[in-house]
């Protein structure tokens, strides 16, 4: 059972899945809002939002940075699925997905952000989400539903980190600007601050 969680909630994967992760997938998805009778066919209500993964180490130092322009972490351990320029279709848009096992060991917190690279805002965005699924079953383990509409164009969605227990995702929300994930890096580490 996929669990909703809001946010500042927390979920430990380990303890939810009943055993050890060694691979866990992030997806996102969202749709364009599309107004009007001819915007249901339009190219113009086509947005561009890219998921991205900023590893950290213990003291919120940027390790590495997984986004459309560097689909693989330098470890090798985090694979982006590649860049979804306009959100249709159903289930997951873009995915990032993460071998815990080969991480380095310095890898403490890997926050997962998305944001408009084109600099089209929240306001014109609905049904975004973020899911965390067990990487080897496929199994949905926590969901988070962005429901921020604004004029922010990016959000710092979660937090997967590495505890003494396990790995614990935590759900975070927090609304910014920015059109890459080296703009939100700031955000996120005040994010996870707070």
């Amino acid at each position: 059972m996929t669990v909703s969680l809001s946010k500042q909630q927390s979920l430990s994967l380990d303890k939810a899945t009943g055993r050890p992760l060694t691979r866990v997938s992030l997806g996102l998805g969202w749709d364009p809002i599309r107004t009007g009778f001819l915007g249901k066919f339009m190219r113009a209500g086509e947005i561009d939002l890219d998921a991205s993964c900023i590893v950290f180490d213990s003291a919120l130092n940027t390790l590495d940075i997984v986004w459309f322009r560097q689909l693989s972490s330098k470890d090798g351990a985090i694979v982006h699925s590649g860049d979804n320029r306009t959100g249709q279709g159903d289930g997951d848009d873009e995915t990032l997905n993460i071998d815990l096992q080969q991480l380095a060991p310095e890898a403490a917190r890997l926050v997962f952000t998305v944001n408009s690279f084109t600099g089209q805002t929240f306001e014109r965005v609905q049904n975004a989400y973020c899911r965390i699924l067990d990487g080897t079953t496929g199994q949905a383990l926590a969901r988070f539903d962005l429901n921020e509409k604004g004029r922010h164009t990016g959000i710092v969605m979660a937090c997967l980190s590495r505890e003494a227990g396990g790995w614990a995702f935590k759900a975070l929300g927090t609304t910014t600007g920015g059109r890459t994930a080296a703009d939100l890096a700031s955000a996120a580490v005040n994010a996870l601050r707070a």
